[in-house]
């Protein structure tokens, strides 16, 4: 995960380095703004706990490098993007972007700059005076809360890629609501005490002499600087605007013409592939694995200009052997066309809904089938309402074992159901599968003493349990698609769960539910199966009471505390 979190180029990872940075400088500036809601005092014990790291000369190459760099890099991002189209996110993102500078510049004239040019003593209490008087003050707030936001939506979209993160998510929003919230409070606080004091003329000029306030023409000097920092700026993103303009006519000289049977003639970029021209064109394409090559979702029959596309690459061709695709057919995401082409798109959904909503994800969790062993034979003898009866109370006994482990029944057949454990990790859904299982094992001793009680003959389950990729997504016509699984791990836990009936076991659990649950077990208690529709041999540990489980998961636990 930490590589996943540092992937890219040197561009990114220097842009993400330098925002953090930045980011942390905001954070504890916010802090020592909020501290003017308790007290003058720690207001300026903050703000000289941080100057050591935030004026020493250490400090400020930095801090100023970090903004030079992470503005530099925007700004070549920009005149290299090959389209302005883009998400709202990104949208929000370039827009704080280029607002931030029209009040930071002007920030750093009238505190850094005129603290070490003109003398100035910018303490906390009396850059908020300073400010207080205008609607400098809220202006330069509204610029810490664009800085905020642009920091907090940079790392969102990086720490996303972790797993803890969407566990955090709804803390660390609530914690960046807050802290922006008590910064304006301490800046109101501060701004009208120290207001109080300056409404009196001669304590107003005891504080501009205690602070070496500049004079008119020190004003109008930072104010020069100021303007002229900004004007360096958007000269700047007009170069990077230009270069983008210019890069842009130069690529459409080179362009490709993409003719759609059926749909539109597009003419796009070159380096583009053939579904990233269809979703710039607003072209409707599915692409259920998101463009990676391990789906046939967006597959295209070539009708023309098929012999200037390179051969397909190892993931594309294995994806078209899959289902024996004829020659001319292509995956639209792993085409890139340089010269004219004319395509069919082979999944054209009709109506208003172009695609499901949910187009489908991968994930390694365990999933569970059970049934209920001679049942049929069993209810032949009942009536139909004592069938659902008997069926209900069972699922009783048992559904709340699956979900209190963190599962849920993905579908009920009959006299039997599939559950799946989709939790933060591979490894928890295996532990949460494994408890499970041992639950319902002991649930279903309970349930036959309630029967054998009744006069009734006790009910005999078998379970199959696997873990490995599945397919997680909307699976039925458009409006009427409930979310399910399907894949070979499904089809090996359901494999498991036949050979049950032929053991005359409980339950068959696959040697990669310990594994994947990190609880190896010795080499001699699994069996090796070979299961119809299963590619490879499958080792499982069979157990003649699903019940037993909870006592080998107990001394698994025991060893590894006495390791």
């Amino acid at each position: 995960m930490a590589q996943a979190l540092w992937q890219g180029n040197w561009i990114h990872r220097s842009r993400l380095v330098s925002g953090l940075v930045l980011f942390t400088f905001a954070f504890f500036h916010f802090l020592n703004v909020a501290a003017g809601l308790v007290s003058p005092a720690l207001m300026e014990a903050m703000q000289e706990v941080r100057e050591p790291f935030s004026k020493s000369p250490p400090g400020q190459v930095l801090l100023y490098g970090s903004l030079l760099v992470h503005a530099g890099l925007a700004l070549w991002q920009v005149a290299m993007r090959r389209t302005l189209r883009m998400s709202f996110v990104q949208g929000l993102q370039l827009l704080l972007g280029v607002l931030i500078p029209l009040q930071l510049f002007q920030h750093i004239a009238h505190t850094n700059y005129a603290a070490r040019v003109q003398g100035y003593e910018d303490e906390m209490s009396s850059v908020v005076v300073m400010l207080w008087s205008g609607p400098e003050a809220l202006h330069q707030y509204l610029l810490l809360l664009a800085v905020w936001i642009h920091g907090c939506v940079g790392l969102h979209m990086w720490l996303r890629l972790t797993r803890w993160w969407g566990t955090l998510t709804p803390y660390m929003i609530g914690l960046a609501v807050l802290i922006p919230a008590l910064a304006l409070a301490g800046l109101v606080t501060e701004g009208r005490r120290m207001w109080a004091f300056f409404s009196n003329p001669e304590v107003a000029q005891q504080i501009i002499e205690d602070y070496n306030w500049p004079d008119a023409a020190g004003f109008a000097h930072l104010a020069m600087v100021s303007d002229y920092s900004i004007s360096i700026f958007f000269g700047c993103l007009v170069l990077a605007l230009g270069t983008y303009g210019v890069r842009r006519l130069i690529r459409r000289r080179r362009s490709v013409r993409i003719t759609y049977e059926r749909g539109p003639e597009v003419t796009a970029d070159r380096g583009l592939t053939v579904l990233e021209i269809s979703q710039m064109n607003g072209i409707a394409h599915p692409s259920l694995c998101g463009g990676k090559g391990r789906c046939t979702t967006c597959r295209v029959a070539i009708l023309a200009g098929g012999d200037d596309l390179p051969p397909p690459t190892a993931a594309e061709a294995r994806s078209l052997r899959a289902i024996n695709a004829p020659e001319n057919m292509r995956l639209a995401c792993q085409i890139t066309p340089t010269s004219a082409l004319t395509v069919k798109r082979l999944y054209m959904a009709k109506g208003r809904h172009q695609v499901h909503a949910t187009q489908g994800e991968e994930k390694t969790i365990a999933v569970l089938f059970l049934d209920i062993r001679g049942f049929t034979a069993r209810s032949e003898g009942l009536l139909p309402y004592d069938v659902v009866f008997l069926l209900n109370r069972f699922f009783d006994a048992i559904v709340p074992q699956i979900t209190r482990a963190g599962g849920a029944v993905d579908k009920y057949m009959g006299d039997g159901l599939l559950a799946l454990f989709e939790t933060s990790d591979a490894t928890s859904s295996a532990q949460a599968a494994l408890t499970a299982a041992a639950d319902i094992g002991s649930a279903l001793e309970r349930f036959n003493r309630l029967l054998v009680a009744e006069g009734e003959q006790p009910l005999r389950i078998g379970m199959g349990v696997h873990t490995g990729t599945v397919v997680l997504g909307e699976i039925g016509a458009a409006g009427h698609a409930p979310r399910t699984l399907i894949g070979a791990t499904v089809n090996a836990a359901s494999r498991l769960e036949a050979k049950t009936k032929e053991l005359g076991v409980e339950i068959l659990i696959s040697r990669a539910v310990f594994d994947t649950a990190t609880l190896p077990q010795a080499e001699t208690r699994f069996q090796t199966f070979e299961l119809r529709g299963v590619d490879a041999p499958v080792a499982a540990l069979p157990l003649e009471h699903a019940s037993r489980l909870s006592d080998l998961l107990a001394d698994t636990s025991s060893e590894n505390a006495l390791r």
